[in-house]
């Protein structure tokens, strides 16, 4: 089988997301790190955005280059069905498209500002080096973190959690009874939680699924699990 490039950030849990969906159809890979800001040099070129992940099929007859991980999903799903991460059954599959949407829009976002927070304040041990730093303030103000965004950010995750507690803390899966899009989204976009100890301690279940996701999908386990 031919072997596919995906750029990403190494640390981003969008890029994540596309690794899992990746792993989950053991479809051969390799992953290119790109820099933040020299990225877009790169990325405008193929997709005409400057937002990442991007798959690169390197294939024959396919798209030269997928930007954005639900269009990756799509991809994946038409290129190689089995196994699926796709249900047959469209009330199932409406619903895991919704709840990936809702992830990727909402919490996935909600997720990195408290994260990135929590990366200033206790969590700079992580990594306190200059260029580390230097991201993190980069980040922060690329996309307006502060005190009152993060409080939000932290409202919006407590009611997300209380919802995705309700389906996965009862049964191995968001939708149905196998592995679907909703879980990919799931476990990636969250797993930046892991290493803040307050989630960690108060949501053990949540952690249990995001493991087992990456089991699934033979992704090595993200920083904290």
């Amino acid at each position: 089988m031919q072997t596919m490039l995906l750029l990403q950030f190494s640390t981003s849990h969008y890029c994540r997301k596309a690794r899992l969906a990746l792993g989950y159809k053991q479809i051969p890979y390799q992953v290119q790190n790109l820099v933040p800001g020299l990225h877009a040099l790169k990325l405008k070129p193929l997709t005409g955005t400057t937002t990442l992940p991007v798959l690169l099929p390197q294939i024959a007859g396919q798209p030269a280059a997928i930007g954005d991980s639900t269009r990756i999903f799509d991809f994946l799903e038409s290129h190689c069905p089995t196994p699926a991460l796709f249900p047959t059954d469209p009330t199932l599959l409406r619903s895991a498209r919704l709840l990936e949407d809702w992830l990727d829009e909402s919490i996935g976002t909600a997720t990195r500002f408290i994260y990135y927070d929590f990366r200033t304040q206790e969590g700079r041990s992580i990594d306190p080096s200059f260029t580390s730093q230097l991201v993190i303030r980069v980040v922060r103000s690329q996309y307006n973190i502060n005190s009152a965004t993060v409080a939000l950010a932290s409202t919006r995750l407590a009611l997300a959690l209380e919802e995705l507690a309700s389906r996965w803390q009862e049964q191995p899966y968001l939708v149905g009874t196998s592995l679907t899009l909703a879980d990919l989204a799931a476990a990636a976009l969250l797993s930046p939680l892991a290493l803040i100890p307050a989630y960690r301690q108060g949501h053990p279940w949540l952690f249990e699924r995001i493991s087992q996701v990456h089991h699934q999908c033979h992704e090595p386990l993200p920083p904290g699990l």
